[in-house]
């Protein structure tokens, strides 16, 4: 059972992505979004290591907005690369899908 507050819709969305790494080098790359809720996403595709707990700015075509990372894929696990990232208070839902309805198609089958 999923214990998720949102519910979360597969994607496939290119961003870019900027911040600091856990080496505190600033970093800016193109990675992509694989999942999306109203409070977050998971990215994929980052070569840096990023901890919990900094701040990225995401860009997804015209819009932008600031994240809090909450979780890291650790090195040599399947999520290697990725990280959860949760919007910021007063932060615009930069993603141009329709959550709601999406989660109504997928939770009627």
């Amino acid at each position: 059972m999923d214990r998720r507050r949102e519910t979360r819709v597969d994607v496939l969305l290119p961003v870019r992505i900027w911040g600091v790494d856990n080496y505190c080098c600033p970093f800016m790359q193109l990675a992509r979004v694989r999942n999306v809720s109203s409070a977050g996403a998971v990215i994929q595709g980052l070569r840096c290591q990023i901890k919990p707990g900094e701040i990225v700015d995401v860009q997804y075509e015209g819009s932008k907005a600031q994240f809090q990372v909450v979780w890291a894929g650790k090195l040599g696990t399947r999520n290697e690369g990725e990280i959860g990232i949760e919007s910021l208070p007063e932060e615009p839902c930069i993603w141009d899908v329709n959550l709601h309805r999406c989660g109504q198609l997928v939770g009627n089958g």
